[in-house]
Order: structure tokens, then C-alpha cells, then sequence
């Protein structure tokens, strides 16, 4: 008989995309979005890496679920999760705007409990100094203007944009997820692998210098890659992106291997 727990456990985390690879990164989706906005990695990189989406309560096959509201919990249960299912392969962790907040609170949590650290952290979208949280006022917009909102941002399709159904499913898991970024206050805290990251030269919720606030973070700041875009570049450059993360990942992941 199924353990209820643990079946809910594993709703944490979409299956590997190569379970048999050495190395695996983690992805965390933006907020009001899950896991599926990554359905396109796996294709793009090498078979020996596996991609396994964290798929967030409230969203997609977990939409019956309570969501998180806030930063604490939300990164303390994900640390239980990932800590279960780490294996000893060396890993990675990569989020976008909101999944790079969590990525990077979570690989300073597991450090901080002593478990086994990710080989590199990638950040896009989101800065410890220099992003603009939106307000809580925000929250409380009524839906036509949070759409509007999230129009302007470039976050969302326009079929999604206009189709009343799919906005009122995926709403409140924006909502709760704008709830999440605004809880967070930043303490300066470190984290014991690279760091690289990548921005958008016409995103309005990220300043033109904050990605610099990454460097004393890490003792290994890996710079910035700058694409044209919005906020949501990450969909019109997931080549380039995927490519560069795995490069240093696989770079990373030698180094580890040839210091054993």
C-alpha cells in the first residue's frame, strides 16, 4: 500500500530527466507558473546531466494543495525534500525571478544544516540588491489590473492573457507567490559554491547593476550574462542559457572529480 506522505513527499519533484546521468540540476519556476516552464531543458542538454523540476504546491498536479505565502516555510519544507532525495551526485541548483530567490535561500538552508552543497547556483532574474519586489498592495489588486501588471512584464502569453478560465486557475498561485517575495528580508548570507547569473537589458523589475550584488555573496561570483529581453527572457534564450549553465556545471563537476 502507498504511503500517503511519501506520495505527497515525491510531489516535490517531477521525475528525472536522465536518471541513470551522473550530474542533475534542480530548476525552480517563477512565480504564478510550475514546473512545466521547463519542459524544454532536457532536449537541449547532454545526456550524462538530468533535469528534475521542483513543482511548488498549488499549481498544476499539485493544484489542490496549500500554498506558501512565505519565504521561511516555504524554504525550510523544500530543504526536508531536497535533503531526502540528494544522492551524492553533484548537483546544481537554477531558478528564474522568484525561482532564484528560493534556489538561493534553499542553498544557504542546506548549508547551513551541513548537507551535501550544490556545484554552482545559477540566478536569473533576481538580485539580492536591486530587484523590485512588488508591493504588498500589489497583492491586492483586482484581477484585471494584476494582468495588466503581469502584461507589461512580458510574463505571460497572450492566449493565457485572454483566456478567463486558465487566469482564474493560475491567479492565486501568483498571488501566493508575490506573497513569498514579499516576505523576504535580506541578511546578507552567503553561499558555499559559484554563483553565476543572467539578466535582461529591458526588465522592469531588475535594476541595471543589482546582478553586481551577487559577488559578495560567493567566493566564486562567475559574472553575468546580458540578454536583450524583458523579464521573461529566460523563454526566448533557453538555448544559450541551458548551454552556459551546463558548460560550467560539467566544468565544475571535473574539477570535483580530479580533486578526489
Amino acid at each position: 500500500m502507498t504511503d500517503p506522505v511519501a506520495a505527497v513527499a515525491d510531489r516535490w519533484f517531477q521525475p528525472e530527466s536522465a536518471p541513470d546521468a551522473s550530474t542533475r540540476i534542480f530548476l525552480l519556476h517563477y512565480a504564478g507558473s510550475g514546473a512545466s516552464v521547463y519542459h524544454d531543458w532536457p532536449q537541449l542538454i547532454p545526456a550524462d546531466v538530468s533535469t528534475q523540476c521542483v513543482q511548488l504546491p498549488g499549481r498544476q498536479e499539485r493544484l489542490k494543495e496549500e500554498m506558501f505565502t512565505d519565504i521561511g516555510p516555504l524554504v525550510d519544507t523544500l530543504a526536508d525534500h531536497l535533503s531526502a532525495e540528494l544522492d551524492g551526485r553533484p548537483y546544481a541548483v537554477f531558478g528564474h525571478c522568484m525561482g532564484a530567490l528560493v534556489a538561493y535561500r534553499l542553498t544557504v538552508e542546506l548549508h547551513e544544516r551541513g548537507e551535501q552543497a550544490p556545484l554552482l547556483l545559477g540566478a536569473s532574474a533576481w538580485a539580492p540588491k536591486g530587484f523590485r519586489t512588488p508591493p504588498v498592495e500589489q497583492l491586492q489588486l483586482p484581477q484585471a489590473d494584476l494582468v495588466e501588471w503581469a502584461r507589461g512584464l512580458g510574463s505571460l502569453p497572450e492566449a493565457i492573457l485572454n483566456d478567463t478560465e486558465a487566469l482564474d486557475m493560475m491567479m492565486p498561485a501568483m498571488r501566493a507567490d508575490l506573497e513569498v517575495c514579499a516576505s523576504y528580508e535580506d541578511d546578507d548570507a552567503a553561499v558555499p559554491c559559484p554563483v553565476v547569473t543572467y539578466s535582461a537589458d529591458h526588465d522592469p523589475l531588475v535594476d541595471p547593476q543589482a546582478m553586481e550584488s551577487w559577488a559578495p555573496r560567493t567566493g566564486s561570483y562567475l559574472g553575468n550574462r546580458l540578454f536583450r529581453g524583458g523579464h521573461f527572457f529566460l523563454h526566448q534564450e533557453t538555448t544559450s542559457i541551458t548551454a552556459d549553465f551546463v558548460r560550467l556545471l560539467l566544468g565544475r563537476a571535473a574539477q570535483a572529480r580530479s580533486a578526489h
